[in-house]
This record gives C-alpha cells, structure tokens and sequence, in this order.
C-alpha cells in the first residue's frame, strides 16, 4: 500500500475505500497503455489515397482509402495531374477517418510513415508534403517508405515468418524477385526489363474495349481480364513465352503486348469490325494472355527458388514463397505458382487479397518495422525527396545468370 501511496503522491494514512475511490476517479484504457508502439501509415504513391494505424503486434486500429480507379477507367489510363489533384482532395479526409477509427491522436502517435519511392512523382509529393506537415506540427518522428518493401512485408503482419524468404512482387508498376534477408536488407535476383505485368494487362483490356462491356465497366483492367478469361478457351492463341532461352529471373511483357495487339487487329479485320468493337473471341484471347503472363512469371519463380535452395538461402525448414503486390490478387496466378511451390517443396503464402493491392496498412507496418529494428527513422525532416524511380535492395541478378540453371517442364 505504501508503494501506491508513493506512487500516486497521495497521504499514507488514506483508508482503502479512500483509495478505492481516488482511483476511480482515473479514466483507464487499458488497451493504450499496453500498446508501446503506434505508426500512422500513409500511402499515395500511385493513383489510392490511404491510411492506417497499425500496432506492434499488426493490429490495425483503423483504416481508410480513397479510389480513383473510377476516374482513371474514363480517361483510359492514369493521368498523373488528375492523380495529383484527386490526391490534394482527399488525403486530409482519409487521415482524419483513419484516426477516428482508431481512437487514437495525433499525440499518441509513435511515428508516421509515408511511401516516398518509387511512384508517380505528383502523387508522392502529395503524401510527403502532407506527412511532413503533421511531422512538423506534432514533432513526431517520420519514418520514409520503399513501396515495394513495404509490399514485400506485408505477409509478417498475418503470418509469423521469419528471414530469409524468397519474395515475388507483381504489380501495375512492378515485377520483381528478391530474397529478404531483413526488415531493409534486400538482394534483387530479377526484375522487369520493360513494362509490368498488371500495366500490360490494362493495356490489352483497353485494346479489347472491356470498359465498353456492361460486366467488365467498373473493373480494373487487370481484374477485368481476369474475369473475362473464366469465359475463354486459352488453347485457341497460343502466344510466345518471353525470355523463353534466358536463364535468369528478368521478366519481359512488352513483346507479348505487342503480338497481342497484332492479333487483336487481325481478328477485327476478320470480323468485319472497327477497332473499339468487342470481338466475338475476346474471351480466348483474355484466357490466353492470362496463361501467357502466369506462365512466365511461374517459371522465372520456379528458377528463383532453385537458385536460393542452390545457395541454402532457402532450407528444407524455411523454404517460403511470399507473393504480394496488386497482380498477385489474380486467382490464377497464385494457382499456377502452387504448382511450382509444389513442385519445390516450397510454401506459397500471399497476403489477404484486400492487403495486395496498395493500402496504408502496409505502409503502416513497415513502419513499425523499421521501428522495433531501429532502421530509417528519422526526427528532422528537411532535405528528404521522393524518389519516382528506385531499385530495391542489391542486385545479385548476374549471379543468378551465372548460374544458368535449368528449369524443368511442370505442367500448368
């Protein structure tokens, strides 16, 4: 008793239903005070404004976001100023509803984090504009974000994996393998040597004109392909893999959006169509080019993994595949990579499908995870730059080259 007299500064000679009452008077939250650390994420590196609160533990407090797909679906792509200003609109809101929803103030905050590379130029500014602000107003440390490693982490806030890992990255923005020594310890084994699978994606769904197709109008390119091809028969194009003979883990998609716009345009001439029309086979060649993509992004995989368990990176004990990034949203890409982690004796774990594509949960996490790991944070924020191109981590890609290793057939 003597020591809680102590504590509190209140008489020693208080009785117990005194103290009883002196401490009832005191509002507890019992769920605050076990919580030793709070990040408030923010996230507008591509064309969603989002935000969370995510705990040390990955609990996520609350959450946000704002879509433009709508917007962008109109005008046939992203057009980065749109993006911007659609950004400036909304990312006080998404901030302030984060923070209702999860009780929490800005005081309370133990840091905030923000993408900062890679992206569009215009929309990180936003992020990192507004982010600084707060940083400054609340003097709370600010922790920059990679995207893509905070894509690549993601899966440690559902599942307790430990490093190394191997990891596939595949977006609109993106494709890329690595292994993950550590929270910002990166070695690159092969990367997109042109344009990413989810933008070719879009682009062949705009070649199609799904937007025009009443099912398919509100999707994403990506996602529209994706339903349409369910409808197709894939053996009715058959498409060259890219890289076929290159024994490495690059990925390359622009030959192949290139021959599928050439038979797009043959198959219009063949129906009598002007382009902009949907063709009566536009399923088959969805079905086509979705295998085409999966099937190159599997084998450039399956290689990986046989690099990494070559090099005892990846052990009978922790051999582990993680998938993450909006593309790995795609059902049958993920079925397709089971097959090779089948094959390996691997584990596939991707992230629930709302954490693929771009979220501040994510940003917020990683956040926390250069905080537990003391790594990247900073308590002054003058000088710091977006970056709208940025390699991630070490390449190591030539050793993979070197290596040369053969993948063997599996059939997918």
């Amino acid at each position: 008793m003597l020591t809680l007299n102590k504590i509190l500064g209140v008489p020693c000679r208080l009785a117990k239903w005194q103290i009883h009452g002196f401490l009832k008077s005191f509002t507890f939250h019992p769920e605050k005070q076990l919580l030793h650390k709070l990040v408030l994420g923010i996230e507008t590196s591509c064309d969603d404004t989002a935000a969370a609160v995510v705990d040390e533990t990955g609990n996520i407090l609350g959450e946000a976001i704002h879509s433009q797909t709508k917007v962008h679906l109109k005008t046939g792509g992203i057009i980065p100023s749109v993006a911007q200003q659609l950004h400036r609109e909304n990312i006080e809101k998404i901030v302030k509803e984060t923070l209702s929803a999860s009780g929490i103030t800005p005081n309370e905050l133990s840091a905030i984090a923000t993408t900062v590379k890679p992206g569009l130029a215009l929309s990180l500014g936003v992020g990192l504009e507004y982010s600084t602000q707060l940083v400054n107003q609340y003097k709370k440390p600010f922790i920059p974000i990679h995207h893509m490693e905070a894509h690549a982490l993601t899966i440690r806030i559902t599942n307790k994996i430990d490093f190394p890992f191997l990891v596939l990255l595949v977006s609109g923005g993106h494709c890329l393998l690595a292994i993950v020594q550590g929270v910002s310890d990166f070695l690159l084994l092969g990367k997109s040597l042109d344009i990413a699978p989810g933008d070719m994606l879009d682009k062949v769904a705009r070649r199609l004109s799904l937007i025009k197709h009443p099912a398919y109008s509100t999707m994403s390119g990506g996602k529209a392909i994706e339903h349409l091809a369910k409808q197709g028969n894939r053996l009715h194009f058959d498409f060259r893999h890219p890289l076929h003979f290159c024994r490495n883990c690059d990925f390359s998609f622009s030959g192949l959006q290139t021959a599928v716009d050439r038979m797009i345009t043959q198959k219009e001439k063949e129906e009598g169509i002007e382009k902009g029309e949907i063709l009566s086979c536009a399923a088959d060649i969805a079905a086509a080019v979705q295998h085409t993509v999966a099937s190159h992004i599997a084998k450039r995989t399956h290689r990986a993994i046989l690099f990494c368990q070559q090099k005892g990176v990846l052990t009978p004990s922790n051999a582990v595949l993680v998938v993450s990034g909006g593309v790995a949203s795609n059902l049958y890409i993920r079925k397709t990579l089971e097959i090779v982690t089948k094959a390996t004796n691997c584990i596939l774990l991707c992230p629930p499908l709302k954490l693929c594509t771009d979220n501040g949960i994510m940003i917020a996490w990683n956040g926390i995870e250069k905080l537990c790991a003391g790594l990247g944070i900073l308590h002054n924020t003058e000088g710091i730059r977006y970056e709208p191109k940025c390699p991630l981590g070490v390449d190591i890609s030539k050793q993979v080259q070197e290596a040369a290793i053969k993948v063997p057939s599996l059939k997918i």
